[in-house]
C-alpha cells in the first residue's frame, strides 16, 4: 500500500544485488487471485483519501495494537500461499523478507505449518508496531528502533535486532542537486525559506490547502508534494504563494535544498528526511497508523509534532533556523541508521541453511 513499502523493497534488492545475491521482489497484493489484491487497494486508497474516518475505524478493530482477540490478516493474507510457496521452490529461495504487514502475515502463516521451505525476516517499517505484523511463525524481526522491538518482543517469543531505517544511501551523503534546488527556490520567492509539505505518493492530506496559506502568509515558500492526485495539485496550484512540484525523482536534492519537512505519516519521505538531516515537524497527521507513527516520532524526539496552526508556525519559525534545537532533532534522527539491515537477513538465511 503505498510506496513507502516498494522503496524499501527496492533498496534492500539494490544492496543485495551489489553483493551479488539474486533478488526478486513480489507484490503481495498482485499474489492474490480474481483481482482481489487490486481491489483492495483501490479501496484503501479512496478511504484514505475521501472517508479518512472509515480507515480510522478499520484500524482500531484490525489494526490497533492491545490485549483481546480481534481480526487476523492472515485469512487475507494465505490466499497468496501458493502462488508464494510456488516461487519460493522454484527459485530455490534461501530467505523471503516481508516489508508489509499482511506479507508478514502470511509468511508466519506459512513458516509455523513448515509449507514455506526458507525462513522469513520480517522488516518492519513502521515506528509504531500495530498487531498485523506481528505473527509467531516468522524467524526474525527487524526494527526501527529499541522500542519497536520491545513491543514486537512482548507480542511475539521470536528474535528480534534493531537495525533502524532503510533508504539509499543518497540521502545519507551531500546532495549534488540541491543547489539546483536552492536556485530554483530563490528565483520563485527571493528570500522566504523553504518549507517541504508531502502528501505521499498517493496525495493524501487534510487541510493542505489552509497550511500551505498560513506558511506564504508567515514569509515561507510552502513547497508541495502531492504525489500522484492530481486534484489536489490543481487546488493547490491556485493557492498564492506556493510552489506545487510534478512528481519528484531527485529527492535526495529537494530534502537537502528545503529547511523544515511538514509531514502527515511518519512514512518513507520522513524517513528520508531524518537520514538527510532535515527537521521533521508533523502536523494533520493522517488517521490510524498515521497518527500513531506521527506521536511515536514525536515521543522518540526525533520529530515535533505540531497538534494546531499555532503550534505548527511556531516550529517552523524555530526549526527553520540553525541553532541548539534544529541541531539537537537532526543528530536524534540520524542516530536511529544503526546497521544494514541486509547484513541480517543475510546472516539469518546462512543460519539456517549452514
Amino acid at each position: 500500500m503505498g510506496a513507502g513499502h516498494d522503496t524499501v523493497a527496492h533498496e534492500l534488492a539494490r544492496r543485495a544485488r551489489e553483493q551479488g545475491h539474486q533478488v526478486q521482489v513480489l507484490d503481495l497484493l498482485r499474489l492474490l487471485p480474481l483481482g482481489t489484491g487490486a481491489a483492495l487497494r483501490v479501496f484503501y486508497q479512496a478511504v484514505v483519501r475521501h472517508v479518512p474516518w472509515v480507515y480510522a475505524a478499520l484500524y482500531r478493530v484490525f489494526l490497533r495494537p492491545g490485549p483481546g482477540r480481534r481480526p487476523s490478516g492472515v485469512p487475507l493474507a494465505r490466499l497468496a500461499a501458493t502462488r508464494l510457496t510456488g516461487i519460493a521452490r522454484r527459485t530455490g529461495a534461501d530467505v523471503v523478507v516481508p516489508v508489509f504487514h499482511l506479507a508478514a502475515q502470511l509468511t508466519g502463516h506459512l513458516r509455523e505449518r513448515d509449507a514455506l521451505p526458507c525462513p522469513s525476516v520480517v522488516l518492519l517499517v513502521d515506528f509504531a508496531v500495530h498487531r498485523q505484523w506481528l505473527h509467531p511463525g516468522n524467524d526474525l524481526y527487524l526494527c526501527l528502533t529499541e522500542r519497536a522491538a520491545r513491543e514486537v518482543r512482548g507480542s511475539v517469543d521470536v528474535p528480534v535486532r534493531v537495525t533502524g531505517p532503510v533508504v539509499a544511501p543518497g540521502f545519507r551523503e551531500p546532495a549534488a542537486g540541491a543547489p539546483l534546488w536552492r536556485r530554483r527556490f530563490d528565483d520563485h520567492a527571493p528570500g522566504r525559506p523553504p518549507v517541504l509539505l508531502s502528501a505521499g505518493a498517493w496525495g493524501a492530506a487534510e487541510g493542505m490547502e489552509a497550511t500551505a496559506r498560513r506558511l506564504a502568509g508567515a514569509g515561507f515558500l510552502p513547497v508541495v508534494l502531492c504525489g500522484r492526485n492530481e486534484r489536489l495539485r490543481e487546488r493547490m496550484a491556485r493557492v498564492p504563494g506556493v510552489l506545487v512540484l510534478d512528481w519528484v525523482t531527485d529527492m535526495p536534492g529537494l530534502l537537502g535544498a528545503v529547511r523544515v519537512l511538514i509531514d502527515n505519516a511518519a512514512g518513507q519521505t520522513a524517513v528520508q528526511a531524518l537520514a538527510a538531516g532535515l527537521p521533521v515537524v508533523a502536523h494533520r497527521p493522517l488517521p490510524g497508523h498515521g497518527e500513531a507513527g506521527v506521536r511515536r516520532m514525536a515521543q522518540l524526539g526525533v520529530s515535533v509534532h505540531a497538534p494546531d496552526a499555532a503550534a505548527l508556525l511556531r516550529a517552523v519559525e524555530r526549526l527553520s533556523r540553525d541553532g541548539a534545537e534544529r541541531d539537537r532533532l537532526v543528530a536524534r534522527g540520524r542516530a536511529l541508521f544503526r546497521e544494514d539491515a541486509l547484513a541480517r537477513v543475510v546472516s539469518a538465511a546462512r543460519a539456517v541453511t549452514a
